[in-house]
């Protein structure tokens, strides 16, 4: 199973947009997948899910089984103040360690609506997912001037964006 990670807690986000894109690209090729919505993520998990809490949060727990039972992820990360999300930090902190998603592979979506297209972004998490043990694929998508580009039904509008996330496709099942 491919378990899609949509990087922030926005509710509506983008990001669960091109989450929901990604998925309707790998069920075009028959594979197994689903999608972890940050914004599932209860509110206080950082004091109630965390540390000395570890483990004793089902609706979290609900949530880091998805990221543990995926054999490859995908994370679409939408840049925040030129990095990714905190609250996605905050949730991979919170996966147990060692462990979770060590050994896994990982494809990375960046998107931005400027122009570097999530670039920051993706290599802060590269450097947080390598040192977890967890493998990145090289290609990596950068979608700049997101809001251009897909609309509010989750549609992208530019072919070079729709070609990139299909050869991603291809190298991650690949991977």
């Amino acid at each position: 199973m491919i378990t899609i990670i949509a990087g922030t807690n926005r509710p509506n986000s983008r990001a669960l947009r091109l989450a929901q894109y990604y998925a309707n690209l790998l069920a075009e090729l028959g594979e197994p997948h689903q999608i972890l919505d940050l914004a599932e993520l209860p509110l206080d998990f950082t004091t109630t899910a965390l540390y000395h809490n570890t483990g004793r949060h089902d609706e979290f727990n609900r949530l880091v089984s998805l990221a543990e039972q995926a054999y490859k992820l995908v994370f679409i990360v939408p840049e925040y103040n030129c990095s990714f999300p905190g609250v996605l930090k905050a949730f991979i902190d919170g996966l147990p360690y060692p462990g979770g998603i060590r050994g896994k592979k990982a494809a990375l979506v960046g998107l931005s609506s400027g122009g570097q297209g999530g670039q920051l972004p993706l290599n802060h998490l590269t450097d947080v997912l390598m040192y977890l043990g967890t493998a990145v694929l090289p290609q990596r998508v950068r979608l700049p001037f997101i809001d251009q580009h897909l609309t509010t039904e989750g549609q992208l509008t530019e072919p070079l964006y729709q070609q990139l996330l299909r050869e991603q496709v291809t190298h991650l099942l690949a991977f």
